[in-house]
């Protein structure tokens, strides 16, 4: 028998989570383990009862949805994420997307996607609103792109990856270093190595580089 794909679901308009929480609870491949009203209490829930996938709206009070996922990169827990949000705008569907996210679904039509796009990202699929699309494919585009210009970009690992796309958002070697729970110098010693791989010399060049290629990397 396959195992049921287990989430929680977070949103802060109990109206909107009640009809998430209905249309989940009515496939017999779901189970919702915990709903929550809020970051700090959807973050609790991940922590204890380890769910497959998270959906997180991103605006909630306290602890938001990003700052949600920013804790589960941090804690290194093993769930992947589904957005929920209002907004289409670009630039935020960049953010989500650089904060690993699987999913990101449009609130005025997420009862009639959700479980499609909780089922597609169980299997490793990321799924968009489909108004949203081709953001998604320009990303990737994009990244197919940067990565036959810098060949070097597949000789990263994963932590100089992870390291790159954190440069990327302007955080400092001691901030990384708390985050990846090394020591700074350990992250100047990746930082110089990403810049060996991709050819980058001169002062700043890796936060040049990454600054201009955040959507791509």
């Amino acid at each position: 028998m396959t195992s049921r794909i287990s989430l929680v679901i977070a949103d802060d308009h109990p109206v909107v989570r009640s009809g998430l929480c209905r249309a989940i609870e009515r496939d017999p491949g779901l189970e919702l383990v915990a709903e929550a009203a809020d970051g700090r209490a959807a973050l609790a829930a991940i922590e204890e009862l380890k769910p497959r996938i998270a959906v997180l709206d991103i605006d909630m009070p306290g602890l938001d949805g990003f700052g949600v996922a920013r804790e589960i990169q941090r804690q290194r827990l093993q769930v992947d994420i589904l957005f929920l949000t209002m907004h289409s705008g670009e630039d935020l569907f960049h953010a989500a997307m650089d904060l690993g996210a699987k999913g990101y679904i449009l609130k005025d039509s997420a009862l009639a996607e959700i479980v499609t796009g909780v089922r597609a990202v169980a299997v490793g699929q990321h799924f968009v609103t489909p108004s949203l699309t081709s953001l998604l494919v320009q990303r990737r585009s994009g990244a197919s792109a940067l990565a036959a210009r810098k060949p070097g970009l597949s000789d990263l690992t994963l932590t100089e990856r992870r390291v790159l796309q954190m440069v990327a958002d302007s955080k400092s070697s001691k901030e990384i270093g708390a985050e990846l729970f090394i020591h700074y110098r350990t992250v100047e010693n990746h930082r110089t190595a990403i810049c060996q791989k991709l050819g980058l010399s001169g002062p700043n060049a890796l936060l040049k580089f990454a600054l201009t290629h955040r959507t791509e990397l």
